[in-house]
């Protein structure tokens, strides 16, 4: 297994791992090739892809603003989970943001990914029962 920073080239293996993997949140816009390649752009050392045998069977996004990490979008292929690629993607994403001056990292995850939350916790991730998370789309297009 080969942990590598990602490149939009990776693009249309990756979108096809987010669509199988049960409980990701895909928006059209975000999550279009364009939008992946901006995000690609603002955090080129911090996104990363795992490979075996040539495949993408794992990816994670994550960057900052400055202040904070944020993971986003990871998934590890069903016929390769429970061999540590989802460990060693989280390890790498945060390992760069480090060397980037980051001391705290954060992520959303949907309350019914049972799967991945179930992962985050295994990760030291805390859930957060003091916040209330809101968000609003400002683009009617991005569903």
């Amino acid at each position: 297994m080969k942990i590598r920073k990602m490149t939009i080239d990776d693009y249309k293996a990756v979108y096809e791992l987010w669509n199988n993997t049960p409980g990701m949140g895909m928006r059209n816009v975000d999550d279009s090739k364009e939008g992946i390649e901006e995000y690609l752009k603002r955090n080129p050392e911090t996104c990363f892809v795992a490979e075996v045998q040539n495949k993408i069977v794992g990816v994670i996004l994550s960057g900052h603003d400055g202040r904070r990490g944020y993971i986003y979008h990871t998934a590890v292929s069903n016929t390769v989970r429970k061999q540590g690629i989802g460990t060693k993607l989280v390890n790498t994403a945060i390992e760069a943001l480090k060397e980037q001056g980051i001391n705290k990292v954060a992520l959303v995850a949907f309350e019914t990914n049972e799967l991945g939350n179930s992962f985050w916790k295994s990760q030291g991730f805390k859930e957060r029962n003091d916040l209330v998370y809101r968000n609003k789309s400002i683009n009617d297009n991005n569903i």
